[in-house]
């Protein structure tokens, strides 16, 4: 059972990416999904959950109004829209599977599975 980011890349300030997070050997349904990220030299930063059954989501401050959190259980898939990015928006990218649903201080829950990560790199 794992989960699989992908969809990082390089981006100009201002700019947008999606993130995708796809489950295997496992369905997501009962998942809440957590993004976080991490930049060098810094602590991982909580930035998004989505719960499982009634798709409640929370945004940390950093990332409300230009990232949107949705899921697929048909394709057992959790998406991070990100729009606007900033340079300080650079991290590696992750998502966590925790069974259950979102609170607004998510970044306590204790999460079943990771990623790996995928980078995002914001710059000119």
């Amino acid at each position: 059972s794992q989960l699989v980011e992908s969809g990082g890349g390089l981006v100009q300030p201002g700019g947008s990416l999606t993130l995708s997070c796809v489950a295997s050997g496992f369905a997501l349904d009962d998942y809440a999904i957590g993004w976080f990220r991490q930049a060098p030299g810094k602590e991982r930063e909580a930035l998004s959950c989505i719960s499982s059954r009634d798709g409640n989501r929370y945004y940390k401050d950093s990332v409300l109004g230009r990232f949107t959190v949705t899921r697929d259980n048909t394709r057992n898939t959790v998406y991070l829209q990100m729009n606007s990015l900033k340079p300080e928006d650079t991290a590696v990218y992750y998502c966590a599977a925790d069974l259950g649903i979102c609170y607004p201080d998510f970044e306590v829950l204790i999460f079943d599975y990771w990623g790996q990560g995928t980078q995002v790199t914001v710059s000119s």
